[in-house]
């Protein structure tokens, strides 16, 4: 039997935009050091490479400093805090849902591959009524190794009953393009996601803004393998 083309797609700024609640985390747990919050549209960029960088990226903007005791304190009510308004203001990318159906009828299965805990991706994903669509659902601690190291990449592909050689990998960051590359996995880019570098500039195989243009740029790089 012939293993099912896998869409591996990062969560946050890629199949949800997850800031709202990401940076109103971020701002209690600064608030809390008596710091001043930072706003969102310069703070969404400092999303993707797990909560414990966004605080360090948080503290690092705000000017702040703290010891290794004292952040790992600061992570821990981040993700108490987080948790408990995990999808107050996040939602799912506009066209995700269409998109997804369109590539299902092609016969596509679905994974996510994150930097995020394990059980808050679960957490987000359900909330928001999107579980049921995806075969394999793996964050930073699932394996542990987290992107940019192609491990996670590859052990999700196979946790999904796919193979590498037959997968594409959706995501918005250096961190995506990154893991995709070490793995030999084409790569597709979405401009709206979260970065501090141009998409552009990072070359993915395919570049999209809008959901609307998945299907056809999934397509394009599976016939090209």
């Amino acid at each position: 039997m012939t293993p099912p083309r896998i869409v591996v797609f990062d969560l946050d700024g890629t199949l949800v935009d997850t800031a709202p609640d990401l940076i109103n985390a971020l701002n209690f747990v600064l608030d809390r050091e008596g710091m001043p919050p930072l706003p969102l549209a310069s703070a969404r960029n400092l999303i993707g490479a797990g909560a414990r960088k966004l605080i360090e990226r948080g503290l690092e903007a705000g000017g702040g400093t703290v010891t290794v005791g004292e952040l790992d304190r600061m992570m821990r009510d981040f993700i108490d805090y987080y948790a408990e308004h995990i999808a107050d203001e996040s939602r799912p990318f506009e066209g995700l849902e269409a998109a997804l159906d369109d590539l299902e009828g092609r016969g596509y299965r679905f994974a996510v591959c994150t930097n995020k805990l394990e059980w808050l991706s679960k957490l987000l994903l359900e909330r928001l009524g999107l579980t049921r669509r995806f075969a394999a659902i793996c964050g930073a601690d699932t394996f542990g190794v987290a992107k940019p190291d192609p491990a996670i990449l590859h052990q999700t592909v196979a946790r999904a009953g796919g193979r590498s050689a037959a997968s594409v990998m959706v995501g918005d960051s250096g961190t995506d393009i990154g893991a995709a590359r070490r793995a030999g996995i084409s790569v597709v880019g979405v401009s709206f996601g979260y970065t501090d570098v141009p998409l552009a500039d990072l070359k993915p195989d395919r570049l999209i803004g809008h959901m609307n243009d998945l299907p056809e740029a999934v397509e394009s790089l599976m016939k090209s393998m």
